[in-house]
């Protein structure tokens, strides 16, 4: 085995000393120093023993990018003494997918389609922050109708259940709690469902369009999401069951991932890592959008600032999503038959079709109407979708309280039918900052800990 770790180290001074051209991009301190090794699977102990002839403690440790504990494609550089963490770094960038450079080159509308695939475990969140900010560039804020933004409201809360509920289930499996992975997907999967009813997919739905939603509730949604709050709320208590008081559980997390409120604000952190200090910053409260203000809900917040208290203000905050949602199913069932899309036929899109008796295409008097009888609506509706509308010149930054922290879509325009820029401001991203600041002096063990208390999603990372 000893020999299968030394064909696999070789060592790094050298490669750094040699004629190399010089890289203007990499600083001469990414050139590691002692030995490297390659550990693909043989066994720790040979690798041990051998750093250990070395007298060398030091070492240094690639977590990821392939590694379950890392949540998605992160690559943790771990510089260690022992099993003591002295210097952690993330390495980013291996989901890159240039959404927000795409978006420079599809209509206002199709944009929606890209933005919901960033932060993937909250798709809705996304889809409203860029709505949000090209309505307000359109100026039609006011004109909204009141059932499309109850139908936004409920998809979120639906969506933050859903989002938290992957993150306690991930975490809980990270440390050996497989029971609460494997419930925390069944109650995601009923989530799913009612998304899959309400928008047709499970995830990347596109629903939330400028001007309100795609498409009216089904007949027998509210009745769905009114089983599944009742399924919730008699699932939701065994996650305090299994954990709350749990003596493993609560010994792995408590007192790991320590972040003070100072720590937070120097680093812009916001979400359950925040509001675990005890800052109840929230943006639904702070900050209202979607008339939010008009809801009755409570912020969730803990003390204990550490990874405890994340898993806790997430328990909790799912509670609270309930209650809303409870709140938008009494509020839609007295909209039936409301619109759901501005009036304005000049950006709402799709456009108010009769679909055919096969449930898809357009009835024959629709198609009658527009070709026969309306040569105008005809044109309006074909500019309309190869085209787009335009939006006036300007930007707009409206930011929503996602699942993780702030979440905002900072959107300009030049005049045109497509987005001039749209930058997203994903909270994974920026709480991944404070990722050596929490595993910095602790054991490696605690980095899988404190990693998964910041619920970090690559998608909305690298964008």
């Amino acid at each position: 085995m000893s020999s299968m770790a030394d064909t696999h180290h070789h060592d790094a001074t050298t490669a750094a000393d040699g004629d190399q051209p010089e890289d203007a991009y990499g600083a001469a301190a990414d050139a590691a120093e002692g030995h490297v090794y390659t550990v693909t699977g043989q066994d720790w102990d040979s690798i041990a023993a051998e750093q250990a002839e070395r007298g060398d403690e030091r070492i240094v440790v690639n977590m990821g990018p392939q590694h379950p504990s890392t949540h998605g494609v992160l690559r943790l550089i771990l510089e260690m003494e022992g099993e003591s963490v002295t210097e952690a770094r993330c390495g980013i960038g291996y989901l890159h997918t240039g959404i927000e450079k795409n978006l420079e080159f599809r209509s206002w509308t199709q944009g929606t389609t890209f933005v919901t695939r960033m932060d993937y475990l909250a798709p809705l969140h996304n889809e409203t922050t860029y709505c949000l900010g090209v309505e307000r560039l359109l100026g039609i804020e006011a004109e909204i109708p009141e059932k499309a933004s109850v139908i936004r409201v409920m998809m979120m809360e639906l969506n933050r259940i859903s989002s938290h509920l992957v993150c306690i289930a991930t975490g809980g499996m990270e440390i050996g709690a497989l029971t609460v992975m494997t419930i925390g997907f069944r109650e995601r999967e009923k989530v799913l469902d009612a998304f899959e009813l309400i928008t047709g997919l499970r995830m990347n739905h596109a629903y939330i369009r400028p001007g309100g939603v795609a498409q009216d509730l089904p007949d027998n949604a509210l009745e769905h999401v009114r089983d599944l709050v009742t399924w919730m709320r008699k699932h939701l208590p065994e996650y305090a069951a299994f954990c709350n008081e749990n003596p493993i559980f609560k010994g792995r997390l408590s007192g790991v991932g320590h972040l003070d409120l100072a720590g937070c604000l120097a680093l812009g952190i916001t979400g359950p890592p925040l509001r675990a200090t005890g800052y109840d910053w929230d943006l639904r409260k702070k900050q209202p959008y979607c008339g939010y203000e008009t809801y009755d809900f409570e912020v969730q917040t803990w003390d204990t600032m550490d990874a405890y208290g994340r898993f806790r203000i997430r328990l909790n905050e799912m509670w609270e999503s309930l209650k809303i949602v409870e709140q938008c199913v009494a509020r839609l069932e007295k909209m039936t038959g409301a619109p759901v899309m501005v009036a304005d036929k000049k950006i709402a899109w799709p456009s108010q079709l009769s679909v055919g008796s096969d449930g898809m295409g357009n009835s024959n008097e629709h198609i009658k109407h527009i070709m026969g009888e309306s040569m105008e609506s005809l044109i309006h509706h074909f500019k309309l979708v190869t085209e787009g509308f335009s939006v006036p010149p300007g930007q707009a930054y409206v930011p929503v309280e996602s699942p993780r922290g702030e979440l905002g879509a900072h959107v300009v325009s030049d005049g045109g039918t497509r987005p001039f820029r749209t930058h997203y401001r994903d909270p994974s991203f920026t709480n991944l900052q404070a990722m050596p600041a929490m595993c910095e002096g602790s054991m490696v063990s605690d980095v899988v800990v404190a990693v998964a208390s910041l619920d970090p999603v690559m998608g909305g990372v690298d964008r």
